[in-house]
């Protein structure tokens, strides 16, 4: 059999092909183009090529792919993989050659791919939060400048800002300055109501996401989020593996008889793992969270309100994964069984 390997960049890429003995066959640096990709893998049959996941590897994977290859997309952080490099000393040459070899030896751990409608939600969503994350910093400088002039915008919601803005009276030259602001505020506050709408409807037609909002606490963003993240429920075993992958469990360093368990991991995305934590203060809040809300009053009385809440976005996480698995639907009286 004949290995492939890449050692994926955004513009430049090197390649290396070995047969079943290690001996190389190709070694070249190409350009990174669908064409230029699949010309150099042409001519040595089918043949299973790694390349370590990364922005650029899923349209790779998939070009690849349709020219008849196998594709592994692996994990960068499997030390074993690496087994053949000597980091003190590190090319992109380098590089290929220990991806091809732990291709033929099978040292790698193949990362989940994520399919292309989920992949499609995960764009809108980071479209909405960078334009929310956008509109927040403009505020911010909005109530700067109009600090520094003596003056103060006063609280409310965030689509409400350009009137009360309009109800100060600001001397003209302070308005002309604020102007552009003001123009970048109202277009963001459009975009992020269309895209509030999209991801309604997202989540409305979704039955998985449907489910999950039944949850305290979990809204379509939350819902739609979770499951872009997770893609597939079947590839965690139980609960506590799907908490794990999102960094929400604690780490621990414990050795015979000691135990020393510290912060959480925050491990994975951790865009998810924010809203889940905001996600578990809109639960404690919440008059319907039955048992949750009552188990999370008790471990914030021992422990401190912090904690608590990230406890029970670690819990939150687990009642997502098995209302997902299960297909069912969320019960106050049952949730902290």
């Amino acid at each position: 059999m004949v290995y492939g390997a890449i050692d994926l960049h955004m513009r430049y890429s090197q390649i290396r092909i070995i047969d079943a003995a290690g001996a190389v066959l190709r070694d070249q640096r190409v350009p990174t183009t669908r064409e230029r990709l699949t010309a150099a893998f042409a001519g040595f049959g089918a043949m299973r090529i790694l390349l370590e996941t990364g922005t650029e590897s899923e349209w790779v994977a998939q070009a690849v792919a349709a020219a008849g290859h196998e594709v592994v997309v692996a994990d960068p952080n499997f030390a074993p993989m690496y087994g053949e490099r000597r980091r003190k000393v590190k090319t992109d040459r380098r590089d290929v050659a220990a991806l091809a070899e732990a291709n033929r030896r099978g040292w790698f751990r193949a990362t989940h791919r994520v399919s292309a409608a989920q992949r499609a939600v995960r764009q809108v969503l980071r479209t909405r939060r960078l334009l929310v994350q956008q509109r927040s910093s403009t505020i911010a400088l909005l109530r700067a400048v109009l600090r520094q002039e003596g003056y103060r915008l006063g609280g409310g919601s965030t689509e409400r800002v350009g009137a009360r803005l309009a109800a100060l009276d600001l001397p003209a030259a302070l308005t002309a300055t604020l102007a552009p602001l003001c123009r970048m505020l109202t277009m963001m506050t459009t975009e992020i109501a269309a895209l509030n709408t999209q991801t309604q409807a997202l989540a409305t037609a979704d039955p998985v996401t449907r489910r999950l909002q039944t949850t305290p606490g979990v809204g379509p963003v939350v819902a739609l989020t979770f499951r872009a993240v997770v893609d597939d429920v079947a590839r965690f075993g139980h609960a506590g593996q799907g908490s794990a992958a999102l960094g929400l469990v604690p780490r621990e360093d414990s050795s015979a008889e000691r135990r020393q368990r510290g912060h959480i991991t925050k491990a994975g995305p951790r865009e998810l793992r924010s809203l889940l934590v905001q996600a578990a203060w809109s639960c404690w809040r919440s008059g319907h969270s039955g048992a949750l809300r009552a188990w999370t009053d008790q471990l914030a009385a021992r422990r401190g309100k912090r904690i608590a809440v990230v406890a029970l976005a670690r819990r939150l996480s687990r009642i997502l994964y098995a209302l997902w698995r299960d297909g069912a639907t969320f019960e106050a009286r049952t949730s902290a069984a």
